[in-house]
């Protein structure tokens, strides 16, 4: 997948997570001309604190495989997935899900935000970037078809090869949103999509991305983005249905953003990028800005949308991907 994209990220979480709300938005979605669908990924969810407290989570690459039967191009996303699972099993099971779905297939890795998952497995001490680099060198190896064998800090097996490959080489895509992820992303990704960062901040990590990969002699990572979405008919109806006082408290405790000219996170204006909500102008507009600093994919995070999933598919599909294929979205706000 190359030039522009814009895709979603499923309802497979939280308490509007449904199979039959999946299976439908994916269909809707690909009707519609979107170019991707998206799974996160947890072993035991317990959601951030601004998503509330229902701890549904359909395992991803069972939804993405599902989502793949019920399609029939429409590319597939992890984003992201967690360094949980063995890299023999993984390689598996990505290099299946590309052979029966006959599409892209783009994996997309982060470290994970929390302690108790990597407890849960036996890896509480795990050096969790330098595990991921070292699963992500096993999975490339697996999907040669060759005969493997590997001698690391976590893994180590001997003459291991997997069949059948994958159908198309699977892209594999750095997930976080520090200054670190973009120098590992340059390193050994081939694309990089921070979840939830502001458009400033984002700016600032493309810079590096590609200055790292020039200097290293590779090519630039894809860049992509997650922005939470909400979409309406006002900006106050859409700025509503979010819970923006959570996402503005979350941005001033993590300190991962540049901040704004207050130096602190107050307004929504102040998440511009981070969070796009508004009318369908407002958001193609924001989407228009992620492509003037690098990023060619935008992925619509409509998670706290999902409770009226469908309508919010068909206004972006309907309304604002028009806009961004034809490249005139207007400036309007409300």
């Amino acid at each position: 997948m190359s030039g522009r994209a814009y895709g979603l990220l499923l309802p497979h979480f939280g308490a509007h997570a449904s199979a039959a709300g999946i299976i439908e938005g994916a269909r809707l979605a690909e009707r519609l001309g979107f170019d991707s669908l998206w799974a996160r990924d947890h072993i035991v969810f317990h959601p951030h604190g601004m998503e509330g407290t229902d701890r549904t989570h359909l395992e991803p690459l069972v939804v993405l495989a599902a989502v793949a039967a019920a399609t029939e191009r429409i590319s597939l996303g992890t984003g992201s997935l967690i360094p949980h699972r063995h890299p023999i099993h993984l390689a598996g099971a990505l290099a299946t899900l590309s052979y029966m779905a006959r599409r892209t297939v783009i994996a997309g890795f982060g470290l994970g935000s929390f302690d108790h998952e990597f407890a849960a497995i036996g890896l509480a001490d795990a050096e969790r970037d330098a595990l991921l680099e070292e699963q992500v060198g096993i999975l490339r190896g697996l999907w040669t078809g060759e005969s493997t064998s590997h001698e690391g800090r976590y893994y180590r097996f001997s003459d291991i090869d997997i069949h059948p490959g994958p159908a198309a080489p699977i892209p594999i895509w750095y997930c976080g949103n520090s200054a670190a992820a973009a120098r590992r992303a340059a390193e050994y990704c081939d694309g990089f999509m921070p979840g939830r960062i502001t458009l400033q901040t984002m700016g600032q990590r493309m810079r590096r991305l590609r200055r790292l990969a020039t200097e290293a002699g590779r090519p630039v990572p894809t860049g992509a983005a997650i922005p939470i979405t909400s979409p309406a008919r006002t900006s106050e109806e859409a700025i509503a249905k979010v819970p923006l006082d959570a996402l503005l408290a979350d941005a001033n405790r993590h300190g991962r953003w540049e901040p704004p000219a207050s130096g602190r996170f107050e307004r929504y204006e102040d998440l511009e990028g981070a969070l796009i909500a508004g009318v369908p102008e407002h958001i193609a507009e924001v989407a228009e800005r992620y492509h003037a600093i690098g990023v060619e994919h935008v992925v619509f995070d409509l998670r706290f949308r999902f409770n009226e999933w469908l309508e919010c598919v068909a206004l972006i599909g309907e309304e604002v991907l028009p806009l961004l294929r034809s490249g005139t979205p207007s400036r309007a706000r409300s």
